[in-house]
């Protein structure tokens, strides 16, 4: 697997960070996940955008610009037979020595991680999990490496691939997915947990959303209990690798999965704004 680290190419296996570096140290670094179609980024702005939002909040100077990264994940793309990958950002406040500091990270580690795609899923099953949704380190949840909640999630869960779990707040409100957002429909009306819940406000949580609005689609944010979801018609995650993925059962409710109306209408206009991309 090649890799891009601190301005030049590595394969994986040549990659090495100082254990001096604080997100090593105190796990103080961020990253995003995004693919591309076609060789082209999909929703990079905006995955960029939460990003640096991430990064002046800690104060982390990211010295490279977005066209700079962009052309980055060309090159990798390029070296990996130029076809479309799975690609993460990664910024660690870098090498800082012992002990904790008030200064601005002036020199992060930056690596960009390409793999390749995993299988197409458009359908799998759910359970609610046990591990209670930890509450972000600040107001606004960002991608951190801060991941041992959701380390502790994964460790429920046989298979990611074929089974995603669902969290609950310690107040008993629906949340998120392990590494997905979570939407559900009933009679026609289309429903997802609130900000307030703590939640990360995913990229294609956003799309999706935004989506709906252009179909029309009445959509709801709110605190919602574990049986408003079992009550539903419908249910499906997102996430920025597998777009959008119906849920068949939750437990023992079964929904429509693939066969529900909204998840179609979404599906398909999630595909024609990725068919704009390879005109």
């Amino acid at each position: 697997m090649w890799c891009f680290k601190d301005g030049e190419f590595v394969r994986a296996e040549d990659l090495r960070i100082s254990p001096f570096d604080h997100g090593y140290l105190y796990g103080l670094g961020f990253f995003e996940t995004f693919r591309t179609y076609n060789g082209e980024l999909f929703l990079f702005a905006e995955h960029m955008q939460r990003m640096r939002a991430a990064l002046a909040t800690y104060r982390i100077k990211l010295p490279y610009t977005d066209v700079e990264l962009k052309e980055v994940i060309r090159e990798l793309t390029a070296k990996s037979n130029g076809e479309d990958g799975y690609f993460r950002l990664n910024v660690s406040a870098g090498d800082e020595g012992l002990g904790l500091q008030a200064r601005t990270y002036e020199n992060p580690t930056v690596i960009i991680f390409r793999k390749e795609l995993p299988p197409v899923c458009r359908e799998k099953s759910a359970v609610w999990l046990d591990t209670i949704r930890s509450q972000p380190e600040q107001t606004t949840r960002f991608k951190s490496h801060h991941y041992a909640n959701n380390i502790l999630a994964r460790q429920e869960v046989p298979s990611l691939k074929d089974l995603e779990g669902f969290y609950v707040t310690e107040q008993g409100n629906v949340a998120e997915g392990i590494t997905s957002n979570i939407f559900w429909v009933t009679n026609g009306r289309m429903y997802t947990p609130s900000l307030e819940t703590g939640i990360l406000n995913g990229i294609t949580r956003q799309f999706v959303m935004e989506l709906a609005r252009s179909l029309e689609i009445p959509l709801i944010e709110g605190l919602y209990r574990k049986e408003d979801v079992e009550q539903a018609d419908e249910c499906f995650v997102t996430t920025s690798i597998q777009e959008i993925v119906a849920i068949r059962k939750l437990g023992a409710k079964e929904f429509k999965g693939c066969d529900g109306e909204v998840y179609q209408q979404l599906y398909e206009a999630y595909q024609k704004r990725i068919e704009g991309l390879r005109l």
